[in-house]
């Protein structure tokens, strides 16, 4: 299937690793001007080099932290005409309720939310003109089921679902679609290192790691896996190409079908 996206610019935020990586991968292989972005220099151009070499897409990069208002100035000052935004930038960590100071509820909320938020701001003037654009947030199937080890994690996830949803409606009527995208459990580097580190400190073997969370952890799992961040990225390259025109305000999930609803 042909994504149309050849004359499309795309800027992934987070994309040295993991889904963004993937992301920022497919968009290219399909054609699109791909922007990648981290917080180093060394990891942007890894990433850079090796999609250039594994795709024959046109692929630049932005070294910066993105949670920073003026490196995302900067950024779009440096690349104006962006016609896809993935929201992927974003931190988690496992901490109980009672232990999470207001520092972090700050800190999470200016990296998974007020990060979107800014760059959607900057680059829909252009948008508009262009009467075109694309959106996308990457959010989580925590949005809907907040972890209770990670309640300010689950927190920004759902707030990117109201943010996602409002915007889609200050858009109305015109080219631009805004929707979110609900990842589940995938096999991103974190957590490929996680259940290989479980896995050497039990003496189990990563699959018996994998199959016992899946058992206890996420039990409503349809898949009984962790999706790859090739899966979630297929869904993503679909919602940002313009073959997606009536998909807006929405959330889409690639969960596995670990939220245990049918809408």
């Amino acid at each position: 299937m042909d994504l149309q996206l050849t004359d499309k610019v795309a800027l992934v935020t987070g994309s040295t690793a993991g889904i963004g990586f993937a992301i920022a991968h497919t968009l290219a292989r399909e054609g699109a001007t791909v922007i990648v972005n981290g917080r180093t220099q060394a990891a942007v151009d890894e990433a850079v080099n090796r999609i250039r070499t594994e795709t024959e897409g046109t692929v630049d990069g932005f070294a910066g932290d993105l949670s920073r208002a003026e490196a995302a100035e900067e950024l779009v000052r440096r690349h104006a005409g962006i016609d896809i935004l993935v929201n992927n930038l974003g931190i988690f960590e496992a901490k109980p309720f009672e232990d999470i100071p207001d520092d972090d509820w700050r800190r999470f909320f200016d990296v998974n939310v007020l990060s979107g938020v800014r760059l959607a701001r900057l680059v829909l003037p252009a948008m508009k003109r262009a009467n075109w654009g694309r959106i996308i947030f990457i959010s989580s199937e925590s949005a809907v089921q907040i972890p209770t080890e990670m309640i300010h994690y689950g927190m920004t996830k759902t707030a990117q679902l109201a943010v996602s949803r409002g915007l889609a409606e200050s858009v109305a009527g015109t080219g631009i679609t805004v929707n979110s995208v609900l990842p589940g459990p995938t096999r991103s580097r974190g957590v490929g290192d996680f259940v290989d580190g479980m896995a050497r400190s039990s003496e189990k073997s990563p699959q018996q790691v994998e199959a016992e969370f899946f058992e206890h952890v996420r039990p409503t799992s349809l898949i009984q896996r962790f999706a790859t961040p090739q899966e979630v990225a297929s869904l993503v390259a679909y919602v940002a190409s313009p073959l997606a025109s009536a998909t807006t305000g929405a959330a889409l999930r690639v969960d596995g079908g670990v939220v245990k609803s049918a809408f």
